[in-house]
């Protein structure tokens, strides 16, 4: 791997935490230079699962509380999204590269729709939570399938599904958010590892500059305002599906 090549990926695994940290996204930075380096759109997607693997683990183990007084919930969706996130893994493997290149600047410009509209769909925090009616449980499951074909937006979505037909505060939904992310990542990198289209080479060079990434976003966090942030991730969104549609 060229020098640069690897210092380019170093840097989107710091870049891609550090934006998760603040307000969430990275998977735009890893899947765009991953693109860059001049991976297949499936094994970029796949290997990108596995960098934000270890981050998504974190953050669930923050609010374990939270997901030990809503643990009957938590386990219900937990088995729905491992369904729903291998049914998307497995799609994803029985297309062929030419077929996903085809989808992924649509898949980028929703995703980057839902991101910039975030804050508009990120629940209301009301003083006590409901249980899931079935459009919640259909809403989840959808969500864990699009989150095992294609993370990017997979949170926000999960955070407008939940908030809309669980409610409860905002730290109830958050963390049931991050548990689910966990579930459905891992079933991904399971399905992925399995079909032979991770880059493993990629993916050791950007996991420890996410690890870095990580502890920095809480010092840019208090220096950077989010919505600056939020621009920033929705530009290299737009930037990456006029790439695709383009060169596609």
């Amino acid at each position: 791997m060229p020098v640069t090549t690897a210092v380019l990926l170093f840097l989107a695994g710091f870049l891609s935490s550090a934006v998760n940290a603040v307000a969430g996204g990275g998977t735009f930075l890893t899947f765009g230079a991953m693109t860059l380096a001049g991976l297949p759109p499936i094994v970029a997607n796949a290997t990108s699962s596995i960098v934000q693997f270890p981050g998504y683990i974190t953050s669930a183990l923050a609010y374990r509380r939270e997901l030990m007084a809503d643990r009957r919930m938590a386990v219900m969706l937990g088995l729905l999204s491992a369904v729903g996130g291998l049914i998307g893994a497995g799609i994803l493997l029985m297309l062929s590269n030419p077929s996903f290149r085809s989808l992924v600047p649509w898949l980028l410009l929703g995703a980057t729709a839902i991101f910039a509209a975030g804050p508009l769909l990120r629940p209301k925090s009301r003083e006590a939570g409901a249980p899931l009616g079935v459009l919640g449980l259909l809403g989840q499951f959808a969500t864990s399938v699009y989150g095992g074909f294609f993370g990017a937006g997979m949170g926000i979505m999960m955070l407008a599904v939940l908030g809309l037909t669980a409610g409860g505060g905002y730290h109830r939904i958050n963390a049931l958010k991050n548990l689910l992310a966990v579930v459905i990542a891992a079933i991904a990198v399971v399905v992925f590892t399995f079909g032979g289209v991770v880059s493993w080479l990629e993916a050791a060079v950007m996991i420890p500059g996410g690890a870095l990434g990580g502890y920095s976003g809480v010092w840019l966090a208090r220096r950077i305002p989010q919505a600056v942030i939020r621009a920033f991730v929705v530009a290299v969104g737009l930037l990456l599906a006029f790439y695709y549609f383009v060169t596609g």
